[in-house]
């Protein structure tokens, strides 16, 4: 038989702070009870149920304003990553999330690499437009320039007799394997 309970804290997969949920009786009373997750619903129990929820909507609003304000700044922002090319103008290796997380950590902010919003890793040199989803309402993009440091000069062209054998073979060796 299911027990009533008013959440005291969010539960994922079961609802938010001051919800008010049926649950297994197990459920409630070995796990969301003990841990202080839950309280059991009655008549006192649900006067407390309107403190809660505003104190709930409170937090959001802020959370709200904070995500708005880094979406400001970070809409301001223009980082640089820097990737090897090689033998006509191929790139080595792939801009990823984690890669963009941390040139954003290094710019002072911080970012989980899951709320950066790329479809598949950047293969290829230039600027791209990088969104970032920082509240279920809010989200950044900024602009994100990939270039390489050994760019060889426009309309010049690697000799191949300038690369060695062993650099040759270190290069294959250290190719991505699909």
């Amino acid at each position: 038989m299911p027990t009533q309970i008013i959440l005291t804290s969010n539960v994922q997969g079961l609802g938010s702070e001051g919800d008010q949920v049926a649950v297994a009786d197990g459920y409630a009373r070995n796990f969301l009870l003990p841990k202080s997750m839950a309280i059991i619903a009655s008549p006192s129990a649900l006067r407390r149920i309107e403190s809660l929820k505003l104190l709930r909507a409170e937090r959001e609003r802020k959370e709200l304003e904070q995500a708005q304000e880094t979406a400001r700044k970070i809409s301001k922002l223009n980082s640089t990553v820097e990737l090897q090319i090689g033998e006509n103008n191929k790139v080595f290796g792939s801009v990823t999330s984690s890669d963009i997380a941390s040139a954003l950590h290094s710019r002072g902010f911080e970012i989980d690499r899951k709320a950066i919003l790329l479809d598949e890793p950047i293969k290829k040199l230039g600027t791209f437009e990088i969104p970032i989803r920082l509240h279920s309402q809010v989200i950044a993009s900024f602009k994100l320039t990939v270039e390489s440091p050994n760019l060889p000069v426009s309309g010049a062209k690697p000799s191949t007799s300038e690369t060695t054998p062993k650099e040759k073979k270190l290069a294959r060796t250290f190719k991505k394997r699909s």
